[in-house]
């Protein structure tokens, strides 16, 4: 649905990159290699957005790194619609529904680096989650946001990386 509205998809696939995770950073080769296009026209993406004030850029090793403007009033609507996008919004709330005593929520893989490959990986972590109903809702998933998704569970807190969604703990 978003393709209608953004109808560059070197545009979307950069608001993916940098507004899945704020953290995410990339500079113009890497990008290019990535997305599998000219640096040319990711260039004129990336030109476009940060004179729109969407994306920041600073130097770092002889590279100009892009990332999200955290501070544009639009950050957060631009973040939940990528979010909504990619059907993020969506797992969230089922897997909060009625999978047991969830701690936390954690997106790993691809889609936490912003690459949109298809394939949603999630740790989730606490007490007495259901794994029979993850089992059903990564099928029922893969339907609603036509995009594969893998459940990895874990006993506890986890420490390691990736974008956390849901931490009971620190109220996200």
């Amino acid at each position: 649905m978003l393709e209608s509205l953004i109808t560059s998809k070197t545009r979307l696939r950069l608001l993916i990159k940098f507004f899945v995770n704020s953290q995410n950073h990339s500079h113009l080769r890497g990008l290019s290699e990535e997305f599998g296009e000219s640096t040319n026209a990711i260039r004129k993406e990336l030109n476009n957005l940060t004179n729109a004030g969407i994306l920041v850029k600073h130097s770092a090793k002889n590279k100009i790194e892009y990332q999200a403007n955290v501070r544009h009033p639009f950050y957060t609507n631009i973040r939940d619609i990528i979010r909504k996008h990619l059907g993020l919004d969506m797992l969230l709330e089922q897997i909060l529904e009625r999978i047991g005593e969830v701690e936390q929520v954690i997106l790993t893989g691809d889609i936490a680096r912003g690459s949109d490959t298809g394939t949603i990986d999630v740790l989730v972590s606490g007490e007495n989650l259901n794994h029979e109903y993850l089992n059903h809702l990564a099928k029922r998933l893969e339907d609603l946001i036509d995009r594969k998704v893998i459940f990895t569970l874990a006993p506890g807190r986890i420490s390691s990386g990736g974008l956390v969604l849901f931490d009971r703990q620190a109220g996200i």
